[in-house]
Parts: C-alpha cells; structure tokens; sequence
C-alpha cells in the first residue's frame, strides 16, 4: 500500500512540475475589432529584445480548440522547454488557440455512417480564425526581435490542414513547415511550391485519412517540389507522438532559411 500511495503522490508531484513548466508560455490576445485570438508566446531563456530569434507557429487541432488559453498546449508543447532545445535552438514559440465554433482551414467536413470526409476548398476568404492568424503572423514577425529568415509553421490534424492553409495564403513568409496528419486540396499546392516542407501521418489514420497527406505529396512531386514525407504504419491517428519523437525534426526546420 506504501508503494501505491508513493507513486500516486509521485504522479502528482511530476503532473504539478510539467503544469508548473507550460506556465512559462505567457499567455496573451490579438484583438483585431470584436473579435480576440487567444495564443500563448514562449521567449528563449535568457531572451534579449535588441537580438533576432527564429519564430515558430503551432497550429493545435479539433480537440484542444476553445478559449481557456491552455488546452492548445496539450500536445507539442513540452517538445518546446527540454533542456536541449533552449539550449540549440533558442527561438520564440506562439500556440495560437482557435475557438470552439471555428477552424484553421477553409473545408467542409460531412460524417457519413462514423466516417468523417473532407472537402478542403481552393480558395474564398479565410476563416475568421485563419484571418486572426494571418494578422497575429504579421504582428509578430514585424518584432525587431524577429528573424525573418527564420520563421516556421507547424501543426497537428486540424494544425495539419491549417498548416497547409497558412502556406497557400503567406508563402513569403515561412523558410520551412511541418504538417502532421492533415491534408489540403491538391489545386492549392503551387502556392506554396518553394517552401520546404515535411509531411508526417499515420497509415492506421481513422479520422484523417493518409490518402490526404499523400494526395499533397504527389502533387507537389508532380511539380517538381517533393517535400519530406513520412508514414508510420503501425500509427492511428495520434501520429505527432511520433513526429515528435523523430530526431531529426527540429534540427532540419532550424537549418532551413530563406
């Protein structure tokens, strides 16, 4: 009984240290009219604002969205505050969070029978989420602190598509981007032909299904563009624990540059 309560009390101490961890994520708003975009911002250690940083998006998916500033953090977060990274690539950090009747891309999503099916659009205005993005990007990269050579995009399921979405609509901005099980329409791709990119799913992928990846990859192939693409065949959807896990992944965006 000793032995249980030690690692319940251990459990908690651990699940206290990494809450305690995701608060140096300061939390803040874009407010742009009535409408506010609620995102968390991490400064390297030692941050001084008369030097240049690297700046990373993370676009979060369907299930972290809402307006408590923290669900966003849920996963990619913690890949962010290791000792290693803040000590090779000290950079700046935003999670922006979507809100509960809103998404990152503009698709059309229908559930027939429990299958869920995308229709990702070529075009129309963004949503009202993406358009909040869009000008926080602009904001931030304006920073003096800003290197603008280094600006990076990444995300997870609906950060996957939103990912995608971003690219099409700044492609000057980013110097590189990872999408992890998402997807886009395959007429939106030449927009976006010059960035480097690497695209992640799982081929067990029951809510998003890998064709969609892949339909990315082979039309960006088709012109000449192939990016990074990784399946992991034994992985459902929760593919970012293996995204994250990869060893390569921070070093190739970091190494990217425009």
């Amino acid at each position: 009984m000793k032995k249980i309560i030690l690692y319940l009390i251990s459990c908690v101490i651990f699940s206290f240290a990494k809450a305690q961890e995701l608060t140096k994520f300061k939390k803040a708003d874009f407010i742009k009219g009535i409408d506010t975009l609620k995102y968390r911002i991490l400064y390297p250690e030692n941050f001084h604002s008369n030097m240049k940083y690297p700046v990373v998006f993370f676009l979060h998916g369907a299930g972290e969205r809402g307006n408590d500033n923290q669900k966003q953090l849920t996963h990619g977060a913690k890949m962010f505050l290791t000792d290693e990274f803040q000590s090779k690539f000290p950079a700046i950090i935003v999670f922006p969070q979507c809100p509960q009747n809103s998404y990152w891309s503009n698709v059309e999503i229908e559930t027939i029978n429990g299958k869920r099916f995308f229709n990702f659009l070529s075009g129309g205005v963004p949503t009202k989420s993406m358009d909040l993005l869009l000008d926080l990007t602009d904001q931030i990269v304006k920073q003096p602190f800003a290197d603008k050579a280094k600006i990076y995009i990444g995300g997870l399921s609906m950060g996957g598509m939103g990912t995608f979405e971003i690219l099409r609509r700044k492609p000057k901005t980013f110097a590189a981007a990872f999408a992890i099980c998402g997807g886009d329409n395959v007429a939106n791709v030449k927009k976006y032909k010059n960035v480097p990119l690497w695209i992640f799913h799982g081929g067990l992928d029951d809510v998003v299904n890998p064709q969609l990846s892949y339909n990315v990859y082979h039309a960006l192939k088709a012109i000449n563009h192939t990016p990074k693409f990784t399946v992991y065949p034994k992985a459902n959807h929760n593919s970012w624990d293996s995204a994250f896990a990869e060893p390569e992944l921070i070093p190739w965006l970091f190494s990217q540059s425009k």
